[in-house]
């Protein structure tokens, strides 16, 4: 039997192994298939190993799975869940703590109150704006404002990777009405996108206030995207719709405080906490 923790952040779930001295189990893209699914398994937006770290100043590794199998290199929320984990299971037992990912070495500073992990601020690296390395088949420097048209609905997007490929579309009618289901995964899957890409839909809703919705590659729509989160505000501020500094987002499954000027490095901070521990048949 596998032992696993349910663990969400902002709603964004995921099926937590630890395997940190035991080993990993086979076939991780059909077990993160089956584990994942709403009806016939426990339930989440995908799985996550933690895993022993393989050098480079890292405490731990983080290895990751979407809901359809496929493997991602980074997620905001789960890597805060892993530090959670890890501190509150006794396995890393430090205020700062650094995890491997595909995408990089990341760098978090937990909150600690009574032994708890409530929050966590991770250091998500600087953004990646250069076509080639996000993996969008377009010419330019920068993708900012590219007028894509879908459907016949004209759109206009801007491309971030946060070790992950992002699209960011800002809306003027109200997010909430949106047609997310619609339009999500046919940008996800256009020709342009090499690896496929993540997709925000945005209101700003007020002065660094921001409401966002998350179309995810590889799971659909999640109540959060921790990535995602990030690559919206670099965009607001790149953009000029939001002015360098702090810029709290609204997702459906709750808020994450986002801090970044140009040239530096993204500070991700939000909520993790554990739903349940469950056993699944190997």
């Amino acid at each position: 039997m596998l032992e696993f923790v349910k663990m969400q952040g902002c709603g964004n779930d995921y099926l937590f192994l630890n395997c940190l001295n035991v080993p990993p189990p086979a076939q991780l893209p059909a077990l993160a298939r089956s584990m994942s699914d709403r009806h016939f398994g426990a339930g989440a937006d995908g799985l996550v190993l933690v895993l022993p770290a393989r050098g480079n100043g890292a405490d731990c590794r983080m290895q990751m799975f979407n809901s359809d199998g496929s493997e991602a290199e980074m997620c905001g929320n789960a890597i805060r869940c892993v530090a959670k984990l890890v501190y509150e299971r006794g396995e890393i037992v430090r205020e700062k703590i650094n995890v491997e990912t595909l995408a990089g070495l990341m760098k978090l500073e937990l909150t600690i109150e009574e032994g708890r992990v409530p929050s966590v601020r991770v250091d998500m690296g600087q953004p990646c704006f250069s076509p080639q390395k996000i993996g969008v088949r377009l010419e330019g420097e920068r993708i900012i404002g590219q007028p894509l048209e879908v459907e016949g609905r004209r759109f206009e997007m801007t491309c971030v990777s946060m070790g992950n490929p992002h699209a960011v579309i800002f809306l003027e009618e109200p997010v909430e009405d949106f047609q997310v289901s619609r339009y999500g995964p046919i940008i996800e899957h256009l020709p342009i996108f090499i690896n496929r890409t993540n997709v925000e839909f945005v209101n700003v809703r007020g002065e660094n206030l921001l409401r966002q919705r998350t179309w995810e590659r590889g799971a659909g729509e999640t109540l959060a995207c921790g990535t995602g989160a990030s690559a919206v505000a670099v965009a607001s501020i790149s953009t000029g719709r939001c002015c360098p500094g702090k810029v709290d987002i609204l997702l459906n499954g709750g808020a994450l405080a986002i801090e970044w000027r140009d040239g530096e490095s993204v500070f991700m901070t939000g909520p993790a906490e554990e739903v349940y521990t469950g056993r699944w048949p190997d």
